[in-house]
């Protein structure tokens, strides 16, 4: 996650220095504000990768699924705006396919579920916070460069706690998937959502990830051979998260 971070943030970063310099200027007060944001976010993907190393990926993405039904209380106490009922009918139906789809762990996978359900929580938090600013009228390249500074913070504070030797500089084999990773999945991407959190609220933004735990524990099975996960409960969960993202929109729509 440090090299991520660190890669993305800096890319972006001389990007901006050499065709928009005048985006890095921004009041001190800001930076601050963005990076606190950017901390929180490294603060999610801790809890991430934590909670996939104390259970495994499948358990990590269920937890993942529970973003949309924080985000329905988080968005409206933030914005102090009342929370919606479709929100919390939505985000129920995805807390129950995620029981559904975790409903045969064993105890030894309960502290990675309860780490992924924290990361979840966090990320119900920074979009909402992101919005404000993007709203602002901030560039969504500039609140990338300063929230990545954040998230490297995040990562470097969380460097003690981890075992000896865990940062280490990446071997030639490792820089193609960490380059896509930090500016494809990272700088790139969260540049994007940034940028939509301008028309469309934080809930949807994180109501549309609720696709991936589907096609993430999938892709688990297959890579890390984790088929005990995939029991036919498995299926009828993730087929009420796919329909949470359908029915939102539908029930917006004739609202």
């Amino acid at each position: 996650m440090f090299w991520r971070v660190s890669i993305a943030g800096v890319a972006v970063f001389a990007w901006l220095g050499i065709t928009r310099p005048a985006l890095l200027r921004i009041p001190l007060r800001t930076a601050v504000s963005i990076s606190a944001v950017g901390l929180l976010q490294g603060a999610h993907w801790i809890c991430f990768f934590l909670s996939v190393s104390l259970a495994n990926v499948s358990v990590a993405l269920a937890a993942f699924a529970t973003i949309s039904l924080f985000t329905s209380i988080t968005e409206p106490l933030i914005e102090g705006r009342r929370i919606r009922a479709r929100e919390i009918l939505c985000g129920s139906i995805v807390i129950c396919g995620m029981f559904l789809i975790t409903g045969r762990l064993g105890d030894q996978y309960h502290p990675g579920l309860f780490i992924g359900l924290l990361g979840a929580l966090l990320h119900s938090i920074f979009p909402v916070l992101n919005r404000k600013l993007v709203a602002g009228g901030i560039s969504p390249t500039t609140m990338l460069v300063f929230g990545m500074a954040g998230a490297c913070i995040a990562a470097t504070l969380s460097l003690p706690f981890l075992q000896p030797g865990h940062l280490q500089l990446p071997g030639k084999g490792d820089w193609p998937y960490l380059l896509a990773l930090a500016l494809l999945c990272t700088a790139l991407a969260h540049t994007w959502n940034i940028h939509l959190l301008r028309r469309i609220t934080a809930y949807t933004a994180n109501l549309t990830m609720n696709f991936e735990p589907v096609w993430g524990i999938l892709l688990g099975a297959l890579l890390f051979l984790e088929h005990e996960q995939l029991h036919p409960a498995f299926y009828l969960g993730s087929g009420l998260i796919v329909l949470a993202n359908f029915l939102d929109p539908l029930l917006k729509r004739r609202s």
